[in-house]
């Protein structure tokens, strides 16, 4: 019997990862879409977004599920999710585009594009002499895979760049802090605060009320990892009282993010729609293709997620 991959993805296009796929695959395992799956029982793979709830229960004989992305907080918290192997993406295009887009986030504070986004909207020339990099400081919170890349991209612009991580790790140009005890000095003396998060039990809503009333006053905060590790609520208060300056946000607990909510409308904060790092299918294509062939012969597959620690 060929072994079926099944795909689901809300936003990203079917046609685009069978045509990446197929040429690693060959014909001895087939690619369908979910709602076009004929034969159930011979589903031995799944490549996933977000599926609906009761999707594995379909697939009784799966072998292994790849999550499209790099995050599976989503994934593994799932009731109807399968005892097998759990895989993420960890793809270099992907922790360019990340680092590309925590790098323009940067930017955009460290050079005050908000002030002259608001100036213009003013029709008002509002020049402010900018800072030296060196002279501006920048915290990374999470240096997996792709925070550290970002971090590395930051320090390369010469900002005096911090990251904060479980344990310590020498990246060069970044200063280390670990332990939970480092969090808050940390935040006292960044200009900029950069989320780079997964969500686990301890990080969800980390930073509340408390850490952005740690943060230096007038201090800019970034997030791209994980809306649920934001109090949202306590964010719109920072923003509002001018404890923070302003924000770019990528990530939200509840996404789309509701048109009635207060972070659209708030001075300094510009909001984009989850896209700061996506799974690219041809240069994905070769890693999930090598973790299939892996568990057809019975052995491990790479980038395997621990369901205990949520990574």
């Amino acid at each position: 019997m060929t072994d079926t991959l099944v795909f689901y993805s809300g936003p990203d296009p079917f046609d685009d990862w069978q045509d990446a796929l197929r040429p690693h695959l060959g014909g001895d395992v087939r690619i369908e879409e979910a709602s076009h799956v004929t034969d159930s029982a011979s589903v031995r793979f799944a490549l996933v977004w977000n599926p609906p709830a009761g999707f594995f229960d379909r697939f009784p004989n799966l072998k292994l599920v790849i999550n499209l992305g790099a995050g599976v907080d989503r994934l593994v918290a799932r009731d109807d999710l399968p005892d097998v192997a759990i895989t993420r993406l960890s793809d270099p295009e992907m922790g360019r585009m990340m680092a590309g887009y925590v790098l323009f986030a940067v930017l955009r504070h460290a050079r005050d594009i908000p002030h002259y986004e608001a100036a213009q909207a003013r029709r008002e020339w509002a020049y402010r002499h900018p800072r030296a990099m060196e002279d501006i400081t920048v915290a990374i919170l999470g240096l997996g895979e792709l925070g550290a890349m970002a971090a590395l991209e930051v320090a390369r612009q010469g900002c005096d760049t911090h990251g904060w991580a479980t344990r310590p790790r020498d990246l060069e140009g970044v200063t280390v802090h670990s332990g939970e005890e480092a969090l808050r000095p940390l935040l006292s003396r960044a200009d900029i605060v950069v989320s780079m998060l997964p969500l686990t039990p301890r990080t969800r809503r980390l930073l509340d009320a408390d850490a952005f009333a740690a943060m230096k006053p007038g201090a800019s905060f970034v997030n791209a990892s994980r809306g649920e590790v934001v109090d949202e609520d306590a964010l719109v208060d920072a923003l509002r009282s001018g404890r923070l300056s302003g924000a770019t946000l990528d990530v939200f607990e509840s996404e789309p993010l509701a048109p009635d909510h207060p972070l659209w409308t708030l001075p300094g904060v510009l909001i984009t729609p989850h896209l700061a790092s996506t799974a690219l299918p041809r240069s994905a294509a070769p890693q999930i293709a090598r973790n299939i062939r892996a568990v057809q012969s019975g052995g491990k597959p790479v980038n395997e997620v621990s369901r205990t620690r949520g990574y």
